[in-house]
Parts: C-alpha cells; structure tokens; sequence
C-alpha cells in the first residue's frame, strides 16, 4: 500500500508538500507516500478517518498525528480508556491504542483536504482489507460524513435507502457490526462549538457498549 501511485493528482500533491515542507517542521523529513493504519489487532472499534493531513500524517507517517484534528482525536480516545497517552506526535512516541485501531478512508494527503471520487473508490479497498485483517472489529465509528459513505462503501451495505450520516447516528451493518457517526474532529467543527469534547466522549462511550466493552 505505501508504494501505491495509483491516483496522479494525489502522488503530486502529498510529494509536492513532503518537498516544500512547512516552515515549522523544515528540518523534518516529511513520510510523502499513503499511510497504513495504526492500533491493536484485536480491536473492537475501527476509528475511520477521510484522509491524512498534509502536515499531519502526511508529515509523520502515521495517522492522527502530528496535527490538530489528531490531538482532538488521540486525547478523547485516551479518556475514553483506548489510548495510553493524550498525545500523538510522532511514531515512537510510545502510543498504543487498546482495542482500538484508527485508519483512513483515503491514504494519500488530497489537495484541499478533498479527494474526489475515482480516488476514492482507487482507495477504499486497502481500508477493506484493513477491516478484514480485524476479525474482532464491532464498531466503525466513521469521523464525517465523508467516512460514513465510505464505511458503507467498503462494507457491501445495500440498504435502500442509504441511511444518513449524523453525529451520534446508528446503522447495523449485519448481526455482529455497527457503524456509528461522529462530527470530524477538524477544527472547523471544534473551533465553532459544531464538536465538543462531551460530544466525542459521549460517542466513544457508546462505542464502548456496542463493542462489548463497557
């Protein structure tokens, strides 16, 4: 997957930001290629993401770290009990995830944080195969709406109609899988109040019981 060069638009942009870097991180050698998943085998609940940040994973290689939608994510999975730390800031930071695992549905950084959708679909079957390396997976929370379409995607759900996104949302996928919506932690949405942090809490507890964890 890391070697993928499958959609032209986005091997521009993901090496064009890992060369001209952010002024913050010149010194840093910046991952520039798709980016795997991170968290325990033996999760229960699968995180699913839209796509790295440019400065974020895109940067570290690693997703949900490095940048601000990552430090909102990592801190309410620590108080959530999912991680070992408040922090993601780079590989090697000593996070574990506990029956948890958090991944892309895109894997490339898109420009505008926008992939379009032949990207998409070019992308969705590594995050396919991802789930299906995670046999214990019971809930996908999907972080926007962007996820949940994806999720739907990537599962086979032919429910008509297709059920809406929202935070807080439920959809049964079958008899053992669950997705569950949560606004993205972008700061669009934690900036303006669109996301708290009792919000995400409250989303992630109810992971916690869906998954059979509580």
């Amino acid at each position: 997957m890391v070697s993928c060069r499958r959609c032209p638009r986005l091997v521009e942009w993901r090496e064009q930001v890992a060369s001209e870097k952010r002024a913050a991180f010149r010194d840093e050698e910046y991952w520039g290629r798709p980016i795997p998943g991170f968290g325990d085998p033996a999760a229960r609940i699968y995180v699913l993401g839209l796509a790295p940040a440019a400065h974020g994973g895109n940067r570290t290689g690693r997703i949900f770290t490095g940048d601000r939608s990552g430090d909102w994510l990592i801190a309410a999975l620590y108080r959530a009990d999912f991680a070992n730390q408040p922090q993601s800031l780079h590989p090697g930071d000593g996070l574990r995830l506990k029956d948890a695992f958090m991944g892309p549905a895109v894997r490339c950084a898109p420009p505008a944080n926008k992939p379009l959708p032949v990207e998409r679909d070019n992308c969705l079957p590594y995050a396919q195969e991802e789930l299906e390396l995670l046999p214990s997976v019971r809930v996908i929370v999907c972080l926007g709406g962007f996820a949940w379409d994806a999720a739907l995607r990537i599962t086979g759900s032919a429910t008509r109609p297709r059920p809406r996104f929202g935070h807080g949302a439920e959809h049964e996928l079958d008899e053992e899988r669950v997705l569950l919506g949560c606004y993205h932690p972008s700061q669009q949405n934690t900036f303006t109040g669109r996301l708290t942090e009792p919000m995400m809490d409250d989303v992630l507890r109810r992971a916690r019981e869906l998954g059979g964890l509580a």
